[in-house]
């Protein structure tokens, strides 16, 4: 394991903290200077990937009667500066035919921008969860950072930061439905780890399933026979306690987590990992000796 460059957890008004006259919620009054617009590039590591074309079309309507009244936070970039955080505003102001913006110049490390990026959408713009989960599986895999870190970080449970992440694994069709509302994340935590993802999700949408509906019939899609692993009866069809047993222990591991169940109580546990440095988490958190030793 390489060793993390700095702990994670600083948060978006610790970060904007020696900004002059900031507000409360640590968001710049008054900005540094006024910058071209063509001088300003987004974060290619923004989280956001999809902009609501009618609420891009407001914050122009709004920008053309008021002018950019918040800052835009961004760094030195080459010869001109990248976005921190405020993409959405830069692009309702390019929308809007505005030809220069204020912004705010801090020094942010990669990790730091990634960071602020998060927070401001997940905090203020309400990612969609595969972006969310994006967002974080990114700072994990770029910057070494651990679910639990993030976790405390960003406010969230442990539970609920393992159960976004998953849905990384679910099939693209599947995931572009998340994207594009059709969806919940509800629905989407269902299907997770389900061979039958695909099929369930298109019928979830076409019929307008409910969760508890789409979790009725992703039961019994998946039950039935038995699987013979190892020279055991492992049994494919779970009860609800087995179901809420895998999920208690995905959420403690923040990794995927199967409970199989056979023949005279016998079974196994069967923990998923994603690259070694899951899986030197993993023996840590179990006090076993590190792989990085």
């Amino acid at each position: 394991m390489s060793e993390r460059k700095r702990g994670l957890g600083r948060g978006l008004s610790a970060l904007m903290a020696d900004i002059p006259d900031a507000g409360p919620d640590g968001v710049p009054a008054r900005p540094d200077r006024v910058v071209a617009i063509e001088r300003i590039v987004p974060n290619p590591d923004q989280p956001r990937r999809r902009f609501d074309e009618d609420a891009l079309e407001e914050l122009a309507a709004s920008i053309r009667s008021k002018g950019v009244i918040q800052p835009l936070i961004v760094r030195a970039k080459g010869e001109g500066y990248e976005i921190v955080a405020g993409e959405r505003r830069w692009r309702a102001a390019q929308r809007a035919q505005v030809h220069e913006l204020p912004v705010v110049v801090r020094e942010f490390d990669d990790t730091e921008v990634l960071e602020v990026a998060i927070i401001e959408n997940v905090q203020r713009a309400d990612l969609n969860p595969l972006e969310e989960a994006a967002g974080y599986r990114a700072l994990m895999d770029r910057f070494g950072h651990t679910q639990e870190q993030l976790a405390e970080a960003m406010g969230k449970s442990r539970s609920h930061l393992a159960n976004l992440l998953r849905l990384l694994n679910l099939p693209g069709p599947v995931q572009h439905m998340v994207r594009d509302g059709q969806l919940s994340m509800g629905h989407a935590r269902v299907l997770a780890g389900n061979e039958n993802a695909t099929i369930l999700a298109h019928d979830a949408a076409t019929k307008g399933w409910s969760v508890r509906q789409l979790e009725a019939k992703a039961k019994a899609a998946g039950g039935g026979g038995t699987a013979k692993r190892g020279g055991q009866g492992i049994t494919k069809r779970k009860d609800a306690d087995v179901i809420a047993l895998e999920e208690e222990l995905s959420g403690a591991l923040g990794m995927k987590v199967e409970v199989e169940t056979g023949k005279d109580d016998n079974g196994r546990v069967v923990i998923h990992y994603d690259g070694m440095g899951a899986l030197d988490d993993l023996v840590a958190h179990l006090g076993v000796f590190s792989l990085g030793e």
